[in-house]
C-alpha cells in the first residue's frame, strides 16, 4: 500500500530571478532552499579541505612520497565510487609530480573486499605507500599486513567507522567520530579530490609551482561528478557543487575519453547529459564490471586519454552490463517467487538465499525486492571461494539503519556475522552458510524491533499538482538542468488526475498515452516503464510524473514520465 504526500516548503521562497520558472522556485523551497544562493553552486562555496581531520598528516605524508619518487600504489575498490576514485587519484597524483603511481583494484571473488590481507599479499614488488580510495577504515588486518611487509598506509574513506580503527599512518574519512567536516556525505571520490586540492594548496605555499604551472584539478571534476552521483550519497549543497561542475565539464564537450565515450554508448547526449543519466546509465555500466568481472578495466577506461581505446572499453563495458541484466532479471524473479511464499509474507527485515546466485548481482536483487515490498532486504549469494561462507548485500529503508542494525546484531550474537559494513540504507556482510536460517530470524526480529506500521507504509512524496499552462517545453528544459537531482535532493514529481485518450503498449512491459488533464488544455504524451501485463490502463487516474523533454530524432517535445498511477 502506497501513501501519497506532498512536499511542502517550510518557508516561501524569495529574491529569485524573474527568469527562473516560479514551479522551480517552489520546487527548490520544498527541498530547503528557499533563496537563490543556495542554488548556486559555484566552486568557490564549497567547503574548505582544512576543515576535514586528518588532512595534514595525510598531506605530509603524500608529498613525502612524491618528493622522494617512492613508489605508490592506490588500492581502489570495485564499485562506481571507488573506479573513479582510483581514477582521480591516480591522474591527480601525475598531475602533482608522482612519477612511480599505478592502482589496484581488488577481485571480489579473489580478495575481498577493500584493502584486505590477500589484497596486500598480491602486491609485487612492495610499494612504499598504499593509498587506499572508498576503503580502508575497517582493514585492520590488511593495514597490518601492510606494515609487515614495511609498506606506509594513507586511509581515504567515507564509510562509518567499526569499534576499531585501523593503525595507519594517516587517515581521512569525514564520518570518523569527532571530526568536524561539515557534511558527512562526501563520497570516497570526493574525500580523495578533497585530498589533492590539500596536497596542492601546500606545494603552493611552499612556493613549489613557477608562474602559471599550477596543475588543473578542475579537470578531474567529471570523474568526481560521476562517482558521486553512482554512489547514491546525498547531494548536499557541497556535493551538487562538485555535480554540476563536473556536468558542465561533459556537457562543454571537456570529459575525459572515458566518461565520453561511456555517454556514447548509453545513446546519451554529452550536450544534455544529466545527473539522472549518470545514475541510471553511466554508472551501471562501471559498476557491472565489478560486479561480475574485474573493475580494473572500468579504471583503465577512465584513465586512457585515447578515443579509439575509450570506446573499445565502453563496449565491452557495455556487454558486461547487458550480460548483468539478463542475470539480474533471473534472480529478481526468483526472489520475488520466494517472497510470494508464506514463509515471507509476513516478514519486516526480509533475508533471501539461493544456491544459483552471483554474489555481485544480490545487491541489485535486494534493492528491486526494497523498492516492491518497502522493506528491509538482504539477498545472500555463495562466496564462491571455496568456503562455506556466503555473501550478501542490504538495502534498507527510511527510518532502520542498516548498518546500525548489523552492529547490533553483532553485539548480541557474537560470531554470527564474520564481516560487515556499510551505511545507513545500503551494507554488505557475510557469514557461514549454516548460520543462514538463524541469522534470518533474528534480522526479522531485529527490524520489527525499529520499524512501526507507519514505516512500513510506502509513501510517494509528490511536488503538488501543476497547471496545465505549465506543461511548457521551457519548463520541462528548465527542470532537466535544474538542481541536480539525486539522492535526498530528489528530481520534481507532480501529481494530477487525468483522463487516459489513448493507449498502446510499447514493446513487452511498458506503455504509451495520451492523456487529458482534468483542467483541460491539449492532449499530453506520456510513458510508464515496466508497468504493462496485458490489462488496459484505467480510464480515470490519478498519476505521479516527471515532466521531461522528449528529444527523440532531434524534435523536442513535452512527455510525462509516470512513476505511479492509481485508479481514481
Amino acid at each position: 500500500m502506497k501513501t501519497w504526500r506532498q512536499r511542502t516548503a517550510e518557508s516561501a521562497p524569495s529574491g529569485w530571478p524573474a527568469h527562473i520558472h516560479p514551479v522551480i522556485q517552489l520546487i527548490y523551497a520544498a527541498r530547503g532552499v528557499c533563496t537563490p544562493d543556495g542554488a548556486e553552486h559555484r566552486l568557490a562555496r564549497m567547503h574548505s579541505p582544512t576543515l576535514l581531520g586528518g588532512m595534514d598528516r595525510a598531506v605530509a605524508l603524500l608529498i613525502e612520497a612524491i618528493d622522494n619518487d617512492q613508489r605508490i600504489v592506490i588500492a581502489g575498490d570495485y564499485d562506481c565510487d571507488g573506479a573513479t576514485g582510483a581514477a582521480v587519484a591516480e591522474r591527480g597524483m601525475r598531475l602533482l609530480g608522482a612519477k612511480h603511481v599505478s592502482h589496484v583494484v581488488p577481485n571480489r571473488f579473489v580478495h575481498g573486499y577493500g584493502l584486505s590481507e590477500a589484497l596486500v599479499a598480491s602486491l609485487e614488488p612492495a610499494p612504499d605507500l598504499i593509498v587506499t580510495v572508498d576503503n580502508g577504515v575497517a582493514s585492520v588486518a590488511g593495514v597490518a599486513a601492510a606494515h609487515a611487509r614495511g609498506i606506509r598506509v594513507l586511509i581515504t574513506d567515507h564509510h562509518l567507522p567499526g569499534d576499531t580503527l585501523p593503525a595507519a599512518d594517516a587517515m581521512v574519512n569525514p564520518n570518523l567520530d569527532g571530526d568536524a567536516f561539515p557534511s558527512k556525505a562526501l563520497a570516497g571520490v570526493g574525500v580523495m579530490f578533497y585530498l589533492l586540492l590539500a596536497v596542492r594548496a601546500a606545494m603552493r605555499e611552499a612556493g613549489r609551482f613557477a608562474e602559471g604551472a599550477e596543475p588543473d584539478l578542475g579537470t578531474l571534476l567529471d570523474l568526481v561528478a560521476l562517482g558521486t552521483v553512482a554512489d547514491l550519497v546525498p547531494l548536499d549543497f557541497n556535493n551538487r557543487v562538485f555535480v554540476e561542475a563536473g556536468l558542465k565539464r561533459m556537457r562543454a564537450g571537456k570529459a575525459c575519453a572515458g566518461i565520453t565515450a561511456l555517454i556514447e554508448a548509453s545513446n546519451r547526449s554529452v550536450a544534455t547529459v544529466t545527473a539522472t543519466d549518470l545514475a541510471f546509465a553511466i554508472g551501471p555500466r562501471l559498476n557491472a564490471a565489478g560486479r561480475l568481472e574485474d573493475m580494473s578495466l572500468g579504471v583503465a577506461c577512465l584513465l586512457t586519454d585515447d578515443t579509439g581505446i575509450a570506446r573499445r572499453y565502453a563496449e565491452q563495458l557495455s556487454a558486461i552490463n547487458q550480460e548483468r541484466r539478463e542475470m539480474q532479471a533471473g534472480m529478481v524473479e526468483e526472489a520475488e517467487s520466494m517472497v510470494s511464499r508464506a514463509a515471507h509474507v509476513d516478514a519486516v527485515g526480509v533475508a533471501l538465499f539461493d544456491p544459483g546466485w552471483h554474489a555481485g548481482i544480490v545487491g541489485l536483487v535486494a534493492s528491486r525486492l526494497k523498492e516492491k515490498l518497502h522493506r528491509p532486504v538482504m539477498a545472500f549469494a555463495p562466496a564462491g571461494d571455496d568456503t562455506d561462507e556466503l555473501r550478501g548485500s542490504a538495502r534498507s529503508i527510511p527510518g532502520f539503519h542498516i548498518r546500525d542494525a548489523l552492529a547490533e546484531i553483532d553485539a548480541k550474537h557474537p560470531g554470527l556475522i564474520l564481516r560487515f559494513g556499510g551505511h545507513a540504507m545500503a551494507a554488505g556482510l557475510s557469514m557461514q552458510a549454516a548460520e543462514f536460517a538463524r541469522f534470518a530470524a533474528i534480522f526479522d526480529a531485529t527490524a520489527r524491533a525499529h520499524l512501526d506500521d507507519e514505516r512500513l507504509q510506502a509513501i510517494v512524496h509528490t511536488d503538488g499538482e501543476l497547471d496545465y499552462r505549465d506543461h511548457t517545453l521551457d519548463l520541462a528544459k528548465q527542470l532537466r538542468f535544474a538542481g541536480p537531482w539525486g539522492q535526498a535532493f530528489p528530481a520534481p514529481l507532480f501529481e494530477n488526475v487525468f483522463e487516459c485518450a489513448s493507449w498502446k503498449p510499447m514493446g513487452t512491459k511498458h506503455l504509451r498515452f495520451q492523456l487529458r488533464h482534468e483542467q483541460g488544455g491539449a492532449p499530453l504524451d506520456a510513458v510508464m516503464f515496466s508497468c504493462y501485463d496485458g490489462t488496459p490502463p484505467p480510464q480515470r487516474f490519478r498519476a505521479a510524473y516527471e515532466l521531461t523533454v522528449n528529444d527523440w530524432q532531434g524534435r523536442e517535445s513535452v512527455r510525462l514520465l509516470i512513476t505511479h498511477l492509481e485508479p481514481m
